[in-house]
């Protein structure tokens, strides 16, 4: 028994020196602050990537839609007859179409579910546009119903635009928590 207690005692001796002098020893020490720091580091440059890839094509499907409410305009001219341009203007959903898809997102971008849509718009007291008919009606005679009897409804063509966008780290970065798909909506006075 007593071999034993003197085996232990000089592994536990042994043991308490390795771990003293571990303790003690700086050796590595800059590389494990280095290889925090680069984590750091490399976080933020994946965050600020990814983000910026974010607004810009954000950026690109919103000048999508509004090139596509433009093109609506520049189709159906109303001095043509084409208003309602939903029901009677041909090549709208075409133009829409390609307007759209002319950025640099390309086909990528599309025109939304039941979109476009038109309808007859009027200023309400707070100054906001507000719907009063759809285009497949018969337009009002005034703007009565918004409490200014004095104005003429004005024809509106909606366009809603769609990109499925996708983090190019996903799991890892910020960018992985914005809506997808971006989804954006542009309206244009026809008449």
């Amino acid at each position: 028994m007593a071999c034993l207690d003197k085996i232990l005692i000089a592994a536990f001796g042994k043991a308490t020196e390795k771990a003293c002098a571990l303790k003690t020893d700086e050796r590595g020490a800059s590389a494990l602050e280095f290889a925090i720091f680069a984590g750091i580091l490399a976080f933020g440059l994946l965050n600020t990537a990814d983000i910026s890839i974010y607004i810009y094509k954000r950026m690109q499907v919103e000048n999508a839609t509004e090139m596509a409410a433009q093109a609506a305009f520049k189709t159906c001219d109303p001095s043509k007859g084409y208003l309602p341009a939903t029901l009677s203007c041909p090549g709208l959903t075409t133009a829409i179409t390609q307007a759209a898809q002319s950025t640099a997102l390309g086909a990528e971008v599309s025109i939304a579910t039941g979109s476009p849509t038109e309808g007859f718009y009027c200023l309400n007291d707070a100054g906001a546009l507000q719907l009063i008919a759809n285009a497949s009606l018969n337009p009002p005679a005034d703007c009565s119903s918004t409490g200014l009897p004095g104005q003429q409804p004005g024809d509106y063509i909606r366009v809603t635009t769609s990109f499925s966008y996708a983090p190019l780290f996903p799991g890892v970065t910020f960018a992985s928590v914005f809506p997808t798909p971006i989804m954006k909506t542009s309206m244009m006075r026809l008449n």
